[in-house]
């Protein structure tokens, strides 16, 4: 019966009548990931998240995208700070 033992999918050798190109016509890959880095055979959390930083550090921005988040999440933040009535005196140096 197989209780132990998973049942193996069959492997039939069909080569489409019209195609032409290179490699295999059924792998589904996006049309990105030849340029990705955090995609492929990295496994583990530890490891992807080295391959994103490491992207992130040596592929510059070249629109302004990270400077324009980092201002909309800095106007987000004082506002945030003046709807709760927060007291920015706090910061100020006075004896």
């Amino acid at each position: 019966m197989g209780v132990l033992n998973t049942r193996k999918n069959k492997k039939y050798s069909y080569q489409p009548r019209y195609y032409k190109g290179e490699g295999n016509p059924f792998e589904l890959k996006h049309k990105f990931d030849d340029y990705r880095v955090t995609v492929g055979d990295n496994k583990g959390l530890k490891n992807k998240f080295g391959s994103a930083i490491d992207d992130f550090k040596y592929n510059g921005d070249k629109t302004g995208a990270n400077r324009r988040i980092l201002y909309i999440i800095a106007a987000l933040v004082l506002v945030f700070l003046f709807i709760i009535d927060f007291d920015l005196s706090i910061f100020s140096i006075e004896s």
